[in-house]
């Protein structure tokens, strides 16, 4: 880990499943020299497949193992545990063993200070449970790792930042998770992690449930009896939270910056309007870690993996975000 007074932070890259577009993202976010000059990347993954996607996507990288000096090179902590070539699309247990394997590294180099933060690159659920691995994804997995209790799953797209309240459920039990004890707590947690995040005193918001948040009622009870008393509790406390919203607009009004963040109340309800706004330009953030996490906004994308053509534009925002908030948590402005 960094230690100079010009502080450029070292962050682990994990390729993700190597038959998405994982490694693919990763050179070409990595390609950008403005982006190498804000932090110091090292890709964790398997050496001999990083080389042949550079080759095979036309990018020239010198490439150097991993190691106390700060290389010009293009950095890789190699694991080689791609015994075969992947085949390109297809979900298996050895690719997902294997983007297993890279995340855990990652919090292993963290542990031992050797990197700052961490940008992950997509994983595919099912492969890495077919590698041996039960957790629904990157975020149950990083607090299972770093023994952390209490979590949440992020997107921050521009001024618009979205907290959700349930993540990777069937949208039935998702409904049934919207409780006045469980809404609370995660708005006086989504305050305390953003606040110090963002060092302000950030104003949130709450979507409703029901369409038009019920509408006084006549499309719902949930906003009335949990949602509206979770928000009230959280006020009394003297937490600057508001609602409920219609959700049809709340994450609009907090994209232009009315807010500082929005509780959504389920999954889809966050990523719908977060890949609406700024698809390509938001980043996942995993809050309550001991350590800086940030990934891209989308998955594996296994139809066009192989083909050369991934955007790698929210891998690039990953990256450059995780820098910038591990330079906010170390409190480090230069």
């Amino acid at each position: 880990m960094s230690t100079e007074s010009s502080f450029i932070p070292i962050v682990g890259v994990t390729m993700g499943d190597a038959a998405g577009i994982g490694p693919e993202i990763t050179l070409k976010a990595l390609s950008d020299a403005e982006l190498r000059k804000i932090c110091r990347p090292v890709v964790i993954g398997d050496l001999e497949f990083l080389r042949r996607t550079a080759d095979e996507l036309g990018l020239h990288f010198d490439f150097t193992v991993f190691s106390n000096i700060n290389a010009k090179c293009l950095e890789v902590f190699d694991l080689s545990n791609l015994p075969v070539r992947p085949v390109a699309g297809v979900e298996s247990g050895v690719t997902g063993k294997a983007s297993a394997e890279y995340i855990k590294k990652a919090v292993n180099l963290w542990s031992e200070k050797k990197i700052d933060a961490i940008a992950t690159a997509p994983i595919s659920k099912k492969a890495i449970s077919l590698g041996g691995y039960n957790f629904p994804g990157h975020t149950e997995f990083l607090a299972e790792l770093t023994g952390t209790r209490e979590f949440a799953m992020s997107f921050f797209a521009e001024k618009l930042r979205v907290v959700l309240l349930s993540t990777h459920i069937s949208l039935s039990r998702a409904i049934e998770m919207v409780k006045k004890e469980r809404l609370a707590k995660l708005i006086i947690f989504a305050h305390r992690q953003l606040s110090e995040l963002l060092k302000a005193d950030v104003r949130i918001a709450v979507a409703g449930l029901n369409p038009h948040a019920s509408e006084h009622g006549m499309f719902g009870s949930e906003e009335a009896d949990e949602i509206a008393p979770a928000i009230a509790e959280c006020r009394e406390r003297g937490i600057n939270v508001s609602g409920p919203f219609s959700s049809d607009t709340i994450f609009l009004r907090g994209f232009r910056g009315e807010f500082d963040a929005v509780i959504a109340c389920y999954h889809d309800q966050a990523t719908i309007a977060v890949k609406s706004l700024s698809f390509g330009s938001s980043v996942n953030v995993t809050l309550g870690l001991p350590l800086t996490r940030t990934s891209v906004d989308h998955g594996t994308a296994f139809d066009i993996a192989g083909k050369g053509i991934a955007d790698e534009s929210s891998m690039k925002a990953a990256i450059k975000l995780a820098a910038e908030l591990t330079i906010l948590r170390r409190g480090d402005f230069g």
